[in-house]
């Protein structure tokens, strides 16, 4: 598809620039697309996940980032966290229904990243 497709509806949305200094999509947007921000959302597309799951599939996040995103996901609605009753204490984080909407968007977004990075990243300029 086209890209010049759907630049209409975009400058219709957002006539003064796609995203206007003020506009709450840009804060929404550094969350949701942070390094760890798309690897923990694409992590919890396939079904809930334990902390430390989350941190071994997502190699070389530190625990402060891990908490810190997590913490920032939850707020924004897109990730639930479940402790469950147990000793010792477990917490389960899964995808509320606006995750799971965002993570479909996403999961394309990564495999086109995965499938062209290697041809990219080794061009000469």
């Amino acid at each position: 598809m086209e890209v010049s497709a759907h630049l209409g509806p975009l400058r219709q949305r957002f006539p003064d620039g796609v995203f206007p200094a003020g506009c709450p999509s840009r804060v929404l947007l550094d969350h949701i697309t942070s390094k760890w921000g798309v690897l923990i959302i694409i992590s919890l597309a396939d079904g809930p996940h334990r902390w430390s799951e989350l941190r071994r599939r997502a190699q070389g996040v530190s625990e402060k980032m891990l908490a810190q995103t997590l913490k920032t996901l939850e707020r924004d609605g897109l990730v639930h966290r479940s402790p469950q009753p147990v000793i010792p204490p477990r917490v389960d984080y899964s995808l509320t229904d606006r995750g799971q909407e965002l993570a479909a968007l996403l999961v394309s977004l990564v495999g086109w990243a995965a499938e062209h990075a290697d041809e990219i990243l080794t061009q000469t300029p």
